[in-house]
């Protein structure tokens, strides 16, 4: 039997809360969707069901569910299921009022002349894709290239609250769309960045890092609706409990991180970069990441 351990934010805490938390988050991202804006969420069969369920619970218009087939799958080693060979992407709009934006044209175009099918076979991450590490559930950027010439126009915005390696980010640079990508783990953090930093593209990045627990309730729940009540009813006190400033040094010639150092300002980082073993290396640009963790607790 094989395992697949994906990491701590992978596990399962039983139907009822992942799906409490898929509405949650489901419900925020609804509340910054402009009016005639679209989300695209996707998934194999042990979490879409569940977020396009709260999907209908929260009104949104659902538009399309795409089929993604992997040519050349991973084995089914168990010999016991059929090979997973697909993924389930579900494309919906904010509301029933929302009069969203679809690229017809340019999908007829793009599938030799005739209307694009739901189906859509394109091939997992290429191995130059994965060159500076390997995430679990990292998207094609030609899947999400797709995605947002389908559905988005030069200069969106588009928001990603699950950034993983950066697939989406880099997609909307590569497209010129404007990107806020949101990630809590630091290892896929690392990996986004040098991705992004090694695109031949003119990118403005700005990080901001925060690790906030102001969360009272032991299960997750839709912020967009309780928070407002309980804000009113209780007041928060929160305490710091780490803070830390890091630097990324990001090569000229070579367009990813080459060097990283925690300092208490440039002037540091510029000191311990000059006595490390990659100081001759012509640097392009430092990327300041502050951190701080908050525990928060009621006054």
């Amino acid at each position: 039997m094989v395992s697949v351990n994906k990491g701590e934010w992978d596990r399962s805490r039983g139907a009822d809360a992942n799906h409490e938390f898929n509405r949650a988050w489901l419900a925020a991202c609804q509340r910054v969707l402009k009016p005639n804006g679209t989300i695209w969420v996707s998934g194999t069969s042990h979490v879409i069901h569940s977020v396009g369920f709260a999907m209908q619970q929260l009104e949104f218009k659902l538009l399309n569910d795409i089929s993604w087939v992997k040519p050349n799958p991973p084995p089914n080693l168990s010999c016991r299921y059929f090979t997973h060979a697909t993924e389930t992407i579900i494309w919906a709009a904010k509301n029933k009022k929302s009069r969203h934006t679809f690229q017809y044209k340019l999908m007829k175009e793009i599938n030799a002349g005739k209307q694009m099918k739901s189906v859509w076979t394109i091939r997992p991450p290429s191995r130059d894709e994965k060159r500076f590490g390997k995430h679990p559930t990292q998207k094609p950027v030609e899947l999400l290239e797709r995605i947002l010439l389908a559905s988005s126009n030069r200069g969106d915005v588009v928001l990603d609250p699950f950034m993983g390696s950066g697939s989406t980010a880099i997609a909307a640079f590569r497209l010129s769309r404007r990107v806020v990508a949101v990630e809590a783990d630091g290892e896929s953090i690392d990996l986004a960045l040098m991705r992004v930093c090694a695109e031949p593209i003119q990118v403005l990045l700005l990080i901001t890092i925060h690790q906030i627990d102001l969360d009272l309730w032991p299960e997750s729940m839709d912020r967009s609706i309780a928070a407002r009540n309980f804000a009113m009813e209780t007041e928060v006190t929160v305490r710091l409990v780490r803070s830390e400033r890091n630097f990324h040094f990001i090569g000229a010639s070579r367009r990813e991180v080459v060097f990283s150092v925690a300092a208490v300002d440039l002037q540091d980082a510029w000191q311990k970069f000059r006595r490390s073993s990659v100081a001759a290396t012509e640097i392009m640009f430092i990327v300041k990441a502050e951190t701080e963790i908050y525990l928060a607790g009621e006054a």
